[in-house]
């Protein structure tokens, strides 16, 4: 008998000496009255051996047949070999007409002696991560994009920080998509807010850590590679950050976006806003509801937020190494920026200096840790990109578009731009006849 049956002889025999009721008997075996009216009479006719179940041994009725399943067993073998067992059962229902299940290909698969083609691994071992008892230990910040206007927009990307300990959040950002100056706009809310935390938990996106395998002669001297520019703002900053090697480990953010995609579009939709910057607008009354109502008290009262340094502007920007022309010059991109002599009206000609692009565009040159010389931003909406190349001039990018796309589209554009005049003549790269008519240029022998 099996477990659930064991239990039944006794209480069956014992009503039917008198001793307990029907519905005492049955409310014991969590049965009604009736099934135990028929399991004694059962038990007067074949004794206790009949309480077995009467389908034990017999043949299930929903079996694959004998045909079906030498049919299946032969594809295995030799039609589908090295299929798995969910792509291999879609193609027995979608090819073969066969509508059997993953469990059951799995079975016959075992049958022939044929290994799994991909090993399944066990679930590893994860212990739960105990928040962090002061405000400013950790914060968890991410990217999430999503139709957050639904389709009164195109998608953006909501960057958000929340602290690990009160599951406040610090600071909500809209952007395009996930990108440097998202990021540097998000951590620049945060630390004007509430201060400088102890650690940042985060992705291995490569806005904020190394994900590439170069190393350049310099970096191997050092035996370690350069940060990014985020990573090198966070040093300068004193600021630790710490991967995260799965979704689960920054679990707080992430159900963060799950509350927010629900919460946070059904009141842009109640406003009927349409745009990014209505959003972001909207964000910081959002963001003081939200706490009032999710935030909790940390372990630990005394928060460990760190004063914000007073150049903070200065050190959240992109940092280039550039050389001083001998007009004391500095030239990133197609800006130039004019140095003003030193002391003695010494020259900075030849001099290797840092050249920082800040947050709002403007550009600050530092020689010996002091600022000396500065230039205004730019024109129009300015996007803070790295520069692969410090000496090319940067694209410009439309508003309300994300400067973290490709470049293929907007180098296309500047290359269309370039006059006719100014273009490369075909012969530096070679006489060739077909080249030279389609730039318009015809070759007259001299006679």
């Amino acid at each position: 008998m099996s477990r659930k049956e064991l239990p039944r002889p006794g209480l069956i025999q014992t009503a039917l000496a008198g001793r307990i009721t029907n519905r005492e008997g049955a409310a014991a075996l969590h049965l009604s009255v009736r099934q135990f009216q028929r399991l004694k009479e059962r038990v007067r006719r074949e004794g206790v051996s009949g309480l077995r179940h009467q389908g034990r041994g017999q043949l299930s009725r929903r079996r694959l047949s004998v045909t079906i399943t030498a049919q299946v067993q032969r594809l295995i073998r030799d039609h589908y070999t090295g299929f798995n067992d969910t792509h291999l059962t879609e193609k027995l229902r979608e090819v073969h007409g066969l509508t059997i299940s993953r469990e059951s290909v799995r079975r016959l698969r075992r049958a022939l002696g044929l290994g799994a083609v991909h090993r399944r691994r066990p679930p590893q071992h994860r212990a739960r991560r105990l928040r962090e008892a002061a405000a400013g230990q950790l914060v968890q910040l991410d990217g999430s994009p999503f139709a957050w206007l639904e389709d009164r927009a195109p998608a953006m990307t909501l960057l958000g920080a929340i602290d690990d300990a009160t599951s406040t959040v610090l600071a909500l950002h809209f952007r395009p998509t996930e990108d440097l100056h998202g990021y540097v706009t998000l951590l620049q809310q945060m630390f004007t807010t509430v201060g400088l935390p102890v650690t940042l938990y985060g992705d291995g996106v490569n806005i904020l850590v190394r994900t590439d395998r170069h190393w350049s002669l310099a970096e191997q001297l050092a035996g370690e590679q350069a940060p990014t520019h985020a990573g090198r703002i966070l040093q300068d900053l004193g600021i630790g950050y710490v991967r995260a090697r799965s979704p689960q480990g920054k679990g707080r953010v992430e159900r963060l976006w799950a509350t927010l995609q629900d919460r946070l579009v059904s009141e842009l939709r109640l406003r009927g806003i349409a745009s990014r910057a209505a959003a972001n607008a909207f964000l910081p009354g959002f963001v003081a509801d939200f706490n009032r109502r999710f935030a909790r008290s940390p372990r630990d009262p005394r928060g460990v937020w760190r004063p914000i340094p007073s150049d903070l502007a200065f050190r959240l920007a992109c940092r280039y190494t550039r050389v001083v022309a001998r007009d004391n010059t500095v030239r990133l991109g197609d800006r130039l920026i004019q140095l003003p002599p030193r002391r003695r009206r010494q020259s900075y000609a030849g001099r290797r200096l840092e050249v920082r692009e800040l947050l709002d565009g403007r550009l600050v040159v530092f020689a010996e840790g002091r600022p000396i010389a500065r230039a205004p931003a730019p024109d129009g909406d300015f996007s803070l990109v790295p520069r692969a190349n410090p000496n090319r001039a940067r694209p410009r990018v439309p508003a309300g578009t994300s400067a973290s796309r490709p470049l293929r589209s907007a180098l296309a554009t500047l290359a269309a731009s370039v006059p006719a005049a100014r273009r490369p003549h075909p012969w530096r790269y070679g006489y060739d006849p077909r080249r030279a008519a389609k730039a318009g240029y015809r070759f007259s022998p001299q006679p």
